[in-house]
This record gives structure tokens, C-alpha cells and sequence, in this order.
């Protein structure tokens, strides 16, 4: 079993933030934050994996009170020069049993981060413990990425998803296990002109929408919304993520 804490260390974190452009541009945390604030609908939001704060820190700004779960202590240190514990508490934790308390109005959990759960069991968790962290009529938000094993080529078992001077990022998948490792290549310059290469790996393990609509069932949810972005657009097959909103029944009367 790989542990999590270790592939999220302080290296990692330190190079995690990327102010302005990628994952942290403003065309991307924008619609995140907005969409993220209006079904919170005024309560107190939970992000699981919070990380540094991508996006907890943008949402707390929008005005909603926002707590987070983290595993990695070096993420959370990270998260610590950015915001005050008053402001925006995180508890020390796996995101399938650490408790950060209830009532929540909703919990989220983005970029694909569910993958970092390598079973199918644990996953089933991260919505169980989603489930008791939430008020009667919550919502539990996730976003994931689509499998895209249509661009394996027959007899290959994977693929080059990015290519850029001095960095390769090639996915490999082990289909029957749902494993998909991302390999990080890095050719950093030496004086001499020539490169050495440097190789980090990250497994996820990858679920198919149908999949993560049962885990949902499992944990008492039933399925509100699902989009192929933050922008709300329709999701259609040819999509290649999701953000998909489930919701706890409300109390009867």
C-alpha cells in the first residue's frame, strides 16, 4: 500500500503552488469558488484534502466558513503561511475517518483527489465519513476527471499526456485493477549543457461516473447534479471530467 503522506512531503508541497497560472489561474478557481459558495447556501463548508488551500482560501474570502481535513502535514504547514488556524482550521487526518465535527451544508472534494484512495473500499469510506460530517439535506461535490481509455492503442498500457521542454508526463494504467500512475519526468540542465533526469510517480486509482454514483447510494446520497465543468455545462459522453453533486435526504416532518 503506498503511503499517501510520504508521495504529499515537503518537497511536493513546497512546489504544489503555482500562483496565478495552471490549477490556481482565475478562470479555474473562479467558477470553482462561485458554484462551491451557492451550494453551501450560506453554512459552513468542509473541503476533504484541503492541501494548501487552492481553494479553501478563495472560498473563505467569498464568505463562506471553511474547515479542512488533511493528511500531510508538510500541506498543511504550507497552508499555515497563508492562513491563520482561526481562520481556516484543518484537522490532521485521512480523509475516510478523520472528524472535523458536523452540521456541515457541504462537503467537497476536488481535482481528482478521491483517486488518491487506491481501493474501492476506501472510497466507499470517503463518502460514508463525507455523509457524517453533513447536515440532513447537505451536499457532497466531486470533482474527477473521466478515464480515458479510449486513447490506449491495442497491445500498450499507456499514454503520453504532456510533453514540454525538459518535462514528460506519461500515464500508465493497470485496467483491472483501476490504477492509473502518473509519471513525472524532469530533465533539469547541468553546467555542461547535458540533463539529468528525475522521475516522481503518483498512483490513483481511477473511477468510472456510473461507479462513483453507487459509492454515493451506498453512503444514503442520491445524485442532484453532474456537469462536465464548473462552468455547469453539459456533461455528454465525450467529456472529459465531472463535477457531480450528490445530496443527503432532508429530515421528515
Amino acid at each position: 500500500m503506498v503511503d499517501q503522506s510520504r508521495l504529499w512531503d515537503a518537497h511536493a508541497a513546497a512546489e504544489y503552488d503555482t500562483p496565478g497560472k495552471g490549477m490556481f489561474a482565475p478562470e479555474v478557481l473562479g467558477p470553482t469558488v462561485e458554484v462551491l459558495r451557492d451550494l453551501a447556501a450560506g453554512g459552513a463548508a468542509l473541503e476533504l484534502a484541503v492541501g494548501t488551500g487552492r481553494v479553501a482560501i478563495p472560498l473563505r474570502e467569498a464568505g463562506v466558513e471553511v474547515t479542512g481535513i488533511e493528511l500531510s502535514e508538510a500541506m498543511i504547514a504550507r497552508l499555515r503561511e497563508k492562513a491563520d488556524p482561526a481562520a481556516l482550521p484543518v484537522v490532521a487526518g485521512d480523509m475516510t475517518t478523520a472528524s472535523a465535527g458536523e452540521g456541515f451544508s457541504l462537503v467537497y472534494l476536488v481535482f481528482n483527489t478521491i483517486g488518491n484512495v487506491l481501493t474501492q473500499e476506501q472510497q466507499v469510506e470517503c463518502f460514508r465519513n463525507a455523509a457524517r460530517h453533513l447536515a440532513p439535506g447537505g451536499c457532497f461535490v466531486i470533482e474527477l476527471t473521466v478515464p480515458d481509455l479510449r486513447s490506449l492503442t491495442p497491445g500498450t498500457g499507456g499514454t503520453l499526456e504532456h510533453s514540454e521542454r525538459g518535462y514528460l508526463l506519461v500515464d500508465t494504467y493497470d485496467t483491472l485493477a483501476q490504477i492509473l500512475v502518473s509519471h513525472h519526468l524532469r530533465f533539469d540542465p547541468r553546467v555542461d549543457g547535458s540533463r539529468e533526469a528525475s522521475i516522481d510517480r503518483t498512483p490513483q486509482r481511477y473511477v468510472w461516473p456510473a461507479e462513483l454514483d453507487l459509492m454515493a447510494q451506498l453512503a444514503g446520497f442520491t445524485r442532484e447534479s453532474r456537469w462536465a465543468g464548473w462552468d455547469r455545462s453539459e456533461f455528454t459522453a465525450d467529456s472529459r471530467s465531472h463535477v457531480s453533486v450528490y445530496r443527503l435526504p432532508t429530515l421528515e416532518r
